[in-house]
């Protein structure tokens, strides 16, 4: 962890301001909403450093930290604020801030120079010899409280589609799981459901995303912060993913305090 700050250092007072009043909101979208606030209101220097206080926290499993962490997450995921997230990486780095660096890891940038896939724009039928919907078409219809017509847009190929599908609430948690563990993926789909506050609070949206090969690691990497041991050991292992997010599990359970003794014989899930 890193070490003591002077009280009247504004890093550590933001740290501490975050930890403190995150936990204490019960909507998962105002908790985002306040953390992307306050970081953009300190800029990139300051929230940085505050950031990799925080990182470390989380990282010891220390609960308001982590809770912290979660609100970050839908953030890091949105196109629209890959900007300031870029900024984190570059005060992380010119800062040697580790543990706001381990938060942000991802691919070599020679590894990452791949085209993006291509957005599906054509219409598409949702049934067999049916008229292909436009995209406008789908979009409204996955804002519908039917249920058959869930069912057939959950492989959608278009975000716009997802991300409306997203906040439908007749959707279920099995529906997003589809959705996140579906290969192969489209990094674009894969954003939708890591900006969703609502389903990232979910513990096997998480695991579906992360275990997904078709995830970005700039995308999946954060999510390990949310991960219990048991689940980052299943990612440390699995042969499927990218070796990036392997590494950077092994990190996560290396950095993990020794668990304490259960006193009913008990395996710890922390």
């Amino acid at each position: 962890m890193p070490g003591p700050t002077a009280p009247d250092d504004p890093s550590a007072a933001l740290a501490a301001r975050l930890c403190k009043v995150v936990p204490a909101l019960a909507d998962l979208a105002m908790r985002t909403a306040l953390v992307l606030r306050t970081l953009e209101d300190a800029g990139p220097p300051t929230a940085a450093r505050a950031l990799d206080e925080i990182a470390s926290r989380a990282e010891q499993t220390e609960a308001p930290a982590r809770e912290v962490l979660a609100a970050l997450l839908p953030l890091l995921g949105d196109p629209l604020h890959a900007g300031f997230v870029g900024a984190l990486r570059v005060v992380a780095k010119d800062a040697s801030l580790l543990a706001l660096g381990r938060l942000l890891r991802r691919k070599a940038r020679h590894a990452e120079s791949q085209a993006p896939s291509p957005i599906e724009h054509r219409g598409i039928a949702l049934e067999p010899g049916g008229r292909p919907l436009s995209l406008g078409e789908r979009r409204a219809l996955a804002r519908k409280p039917s249920r058959g017509i869930l069912d057939k847009l959950l492989a959608d190929p278009h975000p716009r589609v997802i991300e409306n599908l997203l906040a439908n609430p007749r959707l279920t948690e099995d529906d997003v799981v589809r959705i996140a563990a579906k290969r192969p993926q489209k990094p674009e789909i894969a954003s939708e459901v890591a900006r969703s506050a609502r389903w990232m609070a979910r513990a096997r949206v998480r695991m579906a995303l992360v275990l997904n090969p078709g995830t970005p690691p700039e995308l999946s990497v954060p999510v390990l912060s949310q991960l219990l041991r048991h689940e980052l050991a299943d990612v440390a292992a699995s042969t499927q993913v990218p070796a990036v997010l392997r590494s950077a599990a092994l990190d996560l359970l290396a950095r993990r305090p020794p668990l304490p003794p259960d006193p009913n014989g008990g395996a710890s899930m922390q």
